[in-house]
């Protein structure tokens, strides 16, 4: 049996699935918060099981790492008998930057590439970097995978990821477009062409990723050809607390005429923004939406700013891929929020994309929400990060186990 662990690690904060590759099953689940705390907090699920929550010190991400090892192997509510039963890690990480396009076995050069990515993800990198560390300290033989958000959008042509900057600062500095959600599209990309029977190397696809942070990417024939998120995740779609695309010059007046530090102006368009800056209610969109049923403006305008961002990057992306096949959508708000996809997809009849509200309506998980008629198929295909992070995992871990 090979069972692949993956674990995608913040800064105070270790959120791991247990699966077992054969069948592609889910052993076991657990997100250890806290961490750096006297009191961190454990939760441990298993399918069909009531959850196991422990309260305890937690002092780093080793120990955060030796808890869930110890749940995985517990006597009454483990899913394995030893460490020796744990096949492989995958690794979720950010940023890779420009050094992989891909998936790869962590060793000491990719620890290096990754540690020099730190500067470009200063808020991610690190914590996952450390996770890593804590992973290859307690389980010193078994093999890493890294899983990198920016590799996927590797394929972007030039045009794509050069800024309208001085040059230098991309070739010297690696200021461009990167792109994030990548695993959640490429998982979305392939799982929409198992639906609908097709290649995905002939289908031309527009992902949207929409959570508490949004993405819409342009796939081409499999490859990613453009995405909303740039040199950062701010970049883009409105989201819960992010701005996303604003005026850059907006910066330098928020310096000059309201005082603010660049820390200050930073935190505004990244934890202040989005849909909590213009309703003023809330990042959440369930709770919008509530203040939008009971008459608030400011809710009903965030709602409309929101959506009208997705619309618009919908028809750009259909003009850089030429015709489109499917629009998917994916992540929390995506496979959640029929308000937001009705009013997402409001317009789209001009490139041939029309919702059916009936079958919209309609609480499903993988789902086609387009009319008959609809020459462009619109569906829902809820993401599974996890799961493309485990298969990574087998095909380079275990490349002749995976191809079998």
């Amino acid at each position: 049996m090979t069972n692949v662990l993956v674990v995608n690690c913040g800064s105070s904060s270790l959120k791991y699935q247990f699966l077992a590759m054969e069948n592609e099953r889910l052993l076991a689940k657990g997100l250890v918060e806290r961490i750096g705390q006297d009191e961190g907090h454990h939760v441990y699920k298993r399918p069909k099981h009531d959850a196991v929550e422990e309260t305890c010190p937690i002092p780093d991400h080793r120990a955060a790492m030796e808890l869930l090892l110890a749940a995985l192997t517990h006597p009454d509510h483990g899913v394995v008998g030893s460490y020796e039963e744990i096949s492989g890690v995958g690794h979720r990480v950010v940023h890779a930057g420009e050094a992989y396009s891909g998936s790869v076995m962590i060793d000491d050069e990719v620890m290096a590439a990754l540690e020099a990515c730190i500067p470009l993800a200063p808020l991610h990198n690190p914590p996952n970097i450390m996770g890593i560390k804590a992973a290859r300290a307690v389980l010193p033989e078994v093999p890493m995978v890294g899983v990198f958000d920016t590799a996927f959008h590797q394929t972007m042509p030039d045009t794509s990821y050069v800024y309208p900057l001085p040059y230098e600062l991309y070739t010297e500095h690696g200021i461009r477009r990167y792109g994030f959600h990548g695993t959640s599209h490429r998982y979305v990309a392939l799982r929409a062409a198992e639906i609908l029977a097709r290649d995905p190397a002939e289908l031309n696809l527009i992902t949207c990723h929409l959570g508490n942070g949004a993405s819409v990417a342009a796939i081409k024939r499999g490859k990613s050809i453009d995405t909303s998120m740039g040199f950062t995740p701010l970049e883009g779609l409105v989201m819960g607390t992010r701005s996303g695309d604003i005026d850059p010059a907006i910066v330098g007046y928020l310096e000059s005429n309201l005082g603010m530090s660049s820390a200050e102006v930073v935190h505004l368009l990244n934890k202040q923004s989005g849909l909590l800056g213009i309703s003023g209610v809330s990042s959440d969109l369930r709770d919008v939406e509530r203040e939008y049923a009971n008459g608030n403006d400011r809710a009903r305008l965030a709602l409309e700013v929101y959506c009208y961002h997705i619309r618009k990057y919908i028809g750009a992306y259909a003009v850089a891929l030429g015709h489109v096949d499917a629009i998917t959508f994916t992540a929390g708000v995506g496979e959640n929020d029929s308000l937001v996809r009705e009013w997402s997809c409001r317009g789209l009849g001009i490139i041939g994309a029309v919702l059916d509200p009936f079958k919209n309506a309609t609480r499903h998980d993988e789902a086609i929400i387009s009319k008959m008629s609809s020459r462009v198929t619109i569906m829902i295909v809820p993401t599974n990060e996890e799961l493309m992070i485990a298969r990574d995992t087998m095909s380079i871990a275990f490349p002749t186990v995976a191809a079998v």
